[in-house]
Order: structure tokens, then C-alpha cells, then sequence
């Protein structure tokens, strides 16, 4: 058996919502709370007008009984699960671009290795690289030859090599019948 509605000193409160709503979730809060009160409905009869299940129709009432309005807060906005602002994550970068425009190199496991430190927990090696490219660094493309290679060498090497021995042309040729 379903529990008689209490809660009389929030319908003028209620009523008033319901004529200031500006939002869905607002009006169906405000009829979460006048419904029972005022008709007599049960949680679930309420429930189903609103279209909405009898959980979501209990903690309606319970929030305006606390005070609190739907849809009063801030709406995400841009990155709603972001580990850290883009000024943190621009101070967490810098000594790594600086230690790379000094001739080093950007190693993307010291940097996730860092940034699990800040964050005190582990994440995924891609947001590490997520992290870099949101900071305008790119992978270098890779050198055409081997920064310590001995060009002279290797071009002395091509001139003089022998060519490999090719297949002579009889043996690759299928041979046709006369006939």
C-alpha cells in the first residue's frame, strides 16, 4: 500500500514554481510535488502522467523539499571531464618544451609518468599524447637517413655496388607452340 503525501508547506512554494518554470524539468518538479498533494495521486500515478519512472518522480519531491530547484546548476560547457585546465596543463608542459627547444627530446612515457604523479592516479598513455596535441606539439616527421650516417659512404657504397643478377629473359618467358 502506497504512503499518503506530506509535505503540505511546500505547495504554496509548488504552485509557485509551476507558474515561474522555465525549463521541463522544472514544471515536472513542481507537478512531482502538486500532483500528490493536491489530487491525491499516488508516487506511481504520478509517475506515469510526467512520463518519467517512480525513482526519478521521489527524488523530484525530495530535492524541492530541500530546497533544491532543477536545473539550477552551471551547464558543462567545453571538456566537463577535464584533469586539468589549459593553464595548469600549459604550466605542466612547460619545462618539457623547454627541455626539448634545447635539443632534447619530447618522451611521451616521462610525460604520462608525470602526469600520473599530478593527477595521483594512472591514465591512459593517449592522454598524454591528447595533452601535447592540444598544446600545438606534432610528431616530427622521421629523418630520410640516420643522423649519424656517414653519407659519403653510403653514396660511395650505391655508385660501386654490383647490381643484383636479373632473371635471364628466356627463363621468364612462356613458351609459345607452333604448330
Amino acid at each position: 500500500m502506497s504512503m499518503t503525501a506530506r509535505g503540505h508547506e511546500a505547495l504554496k512554494r509548488a504552485e509557485a514554481q509551476l507558474i515561474q518554470a522555465k525549463t521541463v524539468e522544472q514544471l515536472r518538479q513542481a507537478q512531482a510535488v502538486i500532483l500528490p498533494l493536491s489530487y491525491g495521486l499516488s508516487l506511481e500515478q504520478t509517475a506515469d502522467i510526467l512520463g518519467i519512472s517512480v525513482s526519478w518522480a521521489c527524488k523530484l519531491r525530495t530535492r524541492f523539499a530541500r530546497g533544491e530547484l532543477a536545473n539550477r546548476c552551471a551547464p558543462r560547457g567545453h571538456r566537463p571531464r577535464q584533469n586539468m585546465s589549459m593553464e595548469d596543463e600549459a604550466e605542466f608542459l612547460a619545462p618539457f618544451f623547454e627541455k626539448a627547444s634545447a635539443g632534447g627530446i619530447l618522451v611521451v612515457g616521462e610525460i604520462k609518468r608525470a602526469l600520473d604523479a599530478r593527477l595521483g592516479r594512472k591514465t591512459a598513455l593517449a592522454s598524454a599524447y591528447n595533452l601535447l596535441h592540444r598544446h600545438g606539439w606534432r610528431k616530427p616527421a622521421p629523418d630520410k637517413r640516420h643522423p649519424k650516417a656517414d653519407v659519403p659512404a653510403q653514396e660511395e657504397w650505391k655508385k660501386n655496388s654490383k647490381t643484383p643478377s636479373r632473371k635471364s629473359a628466356k627463363a621468364g618467358r612462356a613458351k609459345s607452340r607452333s604448330g
